[in-house]
C-alpha cells in the first residue's frame, strides 16, 4: 500500500531570503489573478469550457511581462493547476446543487495578499534540497536561496513536493512524501461506534464519553478585544496590519490546541483495544446553517478529527466506516422506535420499550448497528461476524441500562 504523508517544519529566513519569498508570493498571487481574469473574459466571449490548454495559452500571454519569469517554471505550472482545480470544484458544486444538495456554489475568487500564502515546488528535481552549511541544517530552494530549517523529526519515504507557506509572521516548509508499507492484518473483533457531539466531543458505543476543552471559548475575550482594535484603526495603516497579525496569532494558537487534542485522541483510539470505527458521514456545510450552533460546530473540528482517525487507522490495518447520520439520535437502539429528540433533551427515554440511556451513547450504538448492516450487504462472509457484533451491542445496551455510571463515562483526554 502506498502511504502519503506531509511533514511540516519551521524555517527561519534572514532578511534577504524573506524579501525573496515575499516577492515570490506577490508575483504568484498576481499570476493567479491574471489567469482567473483571462479565463472569465474567455467565458464571456463564448468559450464555455476551460482546459489546461486554455490556461497554457493565457500563461504565455501573461509571461510577456518578464517579471513573471522570476517565478520558478514548475511553480507557474502549479498555479495553473490551482486555477483549473478551482473551476472543477465550482462546476462540481453546481452539479451537486442541481441534484438537490443544499450547498453554496462559490465562484472562484480573486486572491488578496492575505489569501495567497503559499508557493509549491511540485517535483523533487533539484529545485529544492536539504543541505548542511556551517554545521546547520539548511533548505536550499530555487529562486529563494538557503534558509535555516528546524528538522525536529526524520523524514520517511521519498520526497515528492515542497510547499513554502507563510502564516502570520512565521514561515514553514511542508514536504509531501510517499512510501510503500504493508499494514498489519487486524481481525475485526471489537468494532466501536462514534457519535460526534457538542456537549461531549465524542461518545462511544461502549459507554465512553470524551469531553473536548473549549479552546475558542477560553480565548474569545482576547479575540474580541483584537477585533475591536482592528475595527477602530484605519484601513491600510501599519498599526492595523500589526493588530491583524496579533489576531491571526491568537486564532493560530486556538487551531494548534485543537489539532493537538485531535492528534492525541485519534492516537489513543487507534492504539486501544478497538479494531474498527464506525462514524457519521457529516455534512458540515448544511449543519452550520443553524446560526445558533455554527460557531460551536466549527470549533468542534469534527472533519479534522475523522481525517486523522482515518489515516492512522488505515496505517494500523483498521477500517473507518462512514454511515448515514439520519435518525441516529432519534432511533431507539433497543427496539428501533423513532421519536423526536430536541437538542435540549440529553437523555433518550423510549416511548415504546421504556429504555433509558444517554442520548449520545444511544446514537453511537445506532451508528455501530448501521455499520454492521452495511458490512452484511457488502459481504456474505461477514454475516457471522455481524451477528456476533449485534449480540455484543445488545449486551452493551443492557449493561448501560442497568449501570448508568459506566466506569469509562465522561473520560477526558489529558
Amino acid at each position: 500500500m502506498e502511504l502519503t504523508r506531509a511533514y511540516k517544519f519551521r524555517i527561519y529566513p534572514d532578511t534577504k531570503r524573506q524579501s525573496e519569498m515575499e516577492l515570490q508570493l506577490t508575483l504568484s498571487k498576481e499570476f493567479y489573478n491574471l489567469l482567473l481574469e483571462k479565463s472569465i473574459k474567455s467565458y464571456k466571449e463564448g468559450n464555455k469550457k476551460l482546459s489546461m490548454a486554455h490556461l497554457n495559452k493565457f500563461a504565455k500571454e501573461i509571461e510577456k511581462d518578464r517579471k513573471f519569469l522570476q517565478i520558478y517554471s514548475q511553480t507557474r505550472c502549479e498555479i495553473k493547476y490551482r486555477v483549473l482545480k478551482a473551476y472543477q470544484n465550482f462546476f462540481r458544486r453546481v452539479k451537486e446543487k442541481k441534484s438537490g444538495k443544499r450547498i453554496k456554489v462559490g465562484f472562484p475568487r480573486f486572491k488578496s495578499k492575505d489569501r495567497y500564502c503559499s508557493i509549491t515546488y511540485p517535483q523533487d528535481n533539484g529545485s529544492f534540497a536539504i543541505v548542511k552549511k556551517n554545521k546547520k541544517q539548511m533548505l536550499r530552494v530555487s529562486r529563494i536561496g538557503c534558509i535555516q530549517i528546524k528538522l525536529h523529526r526524520g523524514i520517511e519515504g521519498k520526497i515528492k513536493t515542497l510547499t513554502i507557506k507563510k502564516t502570520g509572521r512565521e514561515y514553514f516548509a511542508i514536504f509531501t512524501t510517499v512510501m510503500e508499507i504493508e499494514p498489519p492484518k487486524v481481525e475485526n473483533t471489537n468494532p466501536v461506534g462514534i457519535d460526534m457531539g457538542l456537549n461531549s466531543f465524542i461518545a462511544l458505543s461502549d459507554g465512553t464519553k470524551i469531553e473536548k476543552p473549549k479552546f475558542a471559548k477560553k480565548a474569545e475575550k482576547h479575540i474580541a478585544r483584537w477585533q475591536r482594535i482592528i475595527a477602530k484603526r484605519h484601513k491600510g495603516s501599519k498599526r492595523r496590519e500589526s493588530a491583524k497579525l496579533k489576531l491571526q496569532k491568537k486564532w493560530e494558537d486556538v487551531a494548534n490546541q485543537s489539532n493537538d487534542f485531535a492528534h492525541k485522541l485519534s492516537d489513543k483510539l487507534v492504539n486501544s483495544r478497538y479494531t474498527s470505527f464506525a462514524v457519521e458521514d457529516l455534512h458540515i456545510q448544511n449543519m452550520v446553517k443553524n446560526h445558533n450552533l455554527a460557531q460551536s460546530i466549527y470549533d468542534a473540528s469534527w472533519n479534522r478529527f475523522i481525517q486523522m482517525l482515518s489515516y492512522k487507522a488505515e496505517s494500523a490495518g483498521m477500517k473507518v466506516i462512514k454511515v448515514d447520520a439520519r435518525n441516529t439520535s432519534k432511533e431507539c437502539s433497543n427496539c428501533g422506535n423513532i421519536q423526536d429528540m430536541p437538542l435540549s433533551i440529553r437523555e433518550y427515554i423510549c416511548s415504546r420499550c421504556d429504555m433509558q440511556m444517554d442520548r449520545d451513547i444511544n446514537a453511537s450504538i445506532n451508528i455501530l448497528h448501521k455499520a454492521t448492516t452495511l458490512g452484511q450487504r457488502e459481504s456474505h462472509a461477514q454475516v457471522d461476524m455481524a451477528s456476533a457484533i449485534q449480540q455484543e451491542s445488545k449486551s452493551r445496551i443492557e449493561e448501560l441500562r442497568t449501570n448508568k455510571t459506566h466506569p469509562l463515562q465522561n473520560a477526558v483526554i489529558a
